[in-house]
């Protein structure tokens, strides 16, 4: 495909290095000619200087006849702009825009074909508070995703000493709770990748994910380790859009208590929360947690937009009695030096909003897509369409369907109907296929499993 990215920061760079990765066209304009360096010498990709909603920018960057602009500047008037220009002049048929402001979002109708022409839009704020709101739902959990709309859940849990599977095959698990479906999508080991059969072994300190639907999670997740108490009390620090909708989700559930420097920003939240304590101050105070009693804190969240702040002040928080630490990390590279020691959780946004951005870029009927391992690896779900005679997979049990090495299926969705993919179980037309993909070249060979026609023969 090609694409053109507006928007050379943390997600636009981050994007780029993920399509250009698998042979897409990809563009990048951004008015910063340093970074654009910085990518053209990483990446083999085109780069234009200059702002991405003037004409002849667009014009400059192939937009007549490119397949798609995904707009990620910083400014949300530059994205929608740039779409309704790309939409005007040069009709380009899928634009993607991110919109931050919820003054914007709030306003339906705004953004229709006939109105600001944005095909899909992305709010990061809004991926990463869904995104740390399921890991509060799932205590000990490092990752949870969501697919078919919340009817099945893969989620990645660490393997502990004394949990009952650990040092066990996994084909016990299913002798094990005869009553519980599930299956076991990947093991990473010492930062590799196994793909599981049924004779694997668990050992303690793996990050196992599995796959099961919704109302199963708890009961898998507590034979892999300890179960977690339910978190009650919740600290936020940062009381930015993320710490705020994070805080309006959880106050009728939790006791939420908010951290904000700003004295403005204070009195704004204290206006807009109904049950939040909200409390000015700054989250390296020690002498601040000491008074709001951090020992007794079930999870502390720094959602700052400081990294250097959130890492800091969960280091603090954990080492004062918080049980729990998540901390929310712009620089892609610390997100793997801190996470698994005092901080338990780190959180990139820019992988938490990449699959927003994936699941459009995928070729066949790809609904969702989520990037995980820092973009090694990738979980899809698929619908699955045609006939025996025009789809590869369609009429196939799973055991027969050939798929690209270090690809697992997981699951199935038909209807409402959850079927974890066993291999005498058969693929239908309209089927949700939820699969696991260890190895991002093979995308393309997956995507090729679901697009139907004579593209096949």
């Amino acid at each position: 495909m090609k694409i053109i990215i507006l928007g050379a920061g943390q997600v636009g760079g981050t994007l780029a290095e993920h399509l250009a990765r698998e042979e897409n066209d990809i563009t990048v304009v951004d008015t910063d000619g340093e970074r654009l360096r910085e990518l053209h010498t990483k990446l083999d990709i085109r780069t234009v200087v200059g702002p991405g909603s003037y004409p002849m920018v667009l014009r400059q960057a192939g937009c007549e006849d490119a397949d798609m602009l995904i707009a990620v500047t910083s400014q949300d008037e530059v994205n929608m702009i740039a779409c309704q220009v790309a939409h005007t002049l040069f009709r380009t048929p899928t634009k993607i825009a991110r919109v931050r402001a919820t003054a914007y979002l709030t306003r339906k109708g705004l953004f229709a074909h006939e109105a600001v022409p944005i095909d899909v839009l992305i709010s990061p704020e809004q991926v990463v508070t869904d995104h740390i709101r399921r890991l509060i739902e799932h205590p000990g959990a490092l990752q949870v995703l969501e697919f078919a709309g919340g009817l099945v859940q893969l989620v990645a849990v660490k393997a502990f000493y004394g949990g009952p599977l650990v040092g066990q095959e996994l084909g016990f698990l299913r002798r094990h709770m005869p009553s519980v479906d599930t299956r076991v999508a990947a093991i990473y080991r010492r930062n590799r990748p196994i793909i599981p059969r049924g004779d694997t072994t668990i050992e303690a300190d793996d990050e196992v994910f599995f796959i099961a639907a919704r109302r199963d999670i708890r009961a898998v997740m507590s034979e892999l380790r300890r179960v977690d108490r339910d978190f009650r009390r919740v600290m936020i620090a940062g009381g930015g859009n993320i710490g705020e909708r994070l805080a309006e989700h959880l106050e009728h559930s939790h006791q939420v208590k908010i951290i904000e420097h700003g004295i403005e920003r204070c009195t704004v939240l204290s206006e807009r929360l109904d049950r939040t304590v909200v409390l000015h101050g700054s989250a390296t105070n020690k002498r601040l947690l000491e008074e709001e009693n951090i020992d007794e804190c079930d999870i502390f969240c720094a959602l700052t937009n400081d990294d250097e702040v959130n890492i800091m002040s969960s280091m603090l928080a954990k080492r004062m009695g918080a049980k729990k630490v998540l901390t929310l990390i712009n620089n892609a590279a610390y997100v793997d030096l801190v996470q698994g020691g005092e901080i338990d959780i780190a959180i990139s946004p820019q992988q938490a909003t990449i699959g927003s951005l994936l699941t459009h870029v995928r070729r066949g009927d790809i609904v969702n897509v989520h990037s995980l391992r820092r973009g090694a690896a990738e979980a899809i779900e698929a619908i699955a369409h045609g006939d025996m005679q025009s789809s590869k997979v369609v009429g196939r049990a799973i055991g027969e369907i050939d798929l690209p090495r270090g690809t697992t299926i997981g699951a199935i969705v038909r209807g409402k109907e959850v079927l974890i993919a066993h291999d005498n179980v058969v693929v239908e037309s309209g089927d949700h296929v939820i699969l696991f993909v260890i190895d991002k070249r093979r995308i393309r060979d997956v995507e090729r499993l679901f697009q139907v026609g004579l593209t096949f023969f």
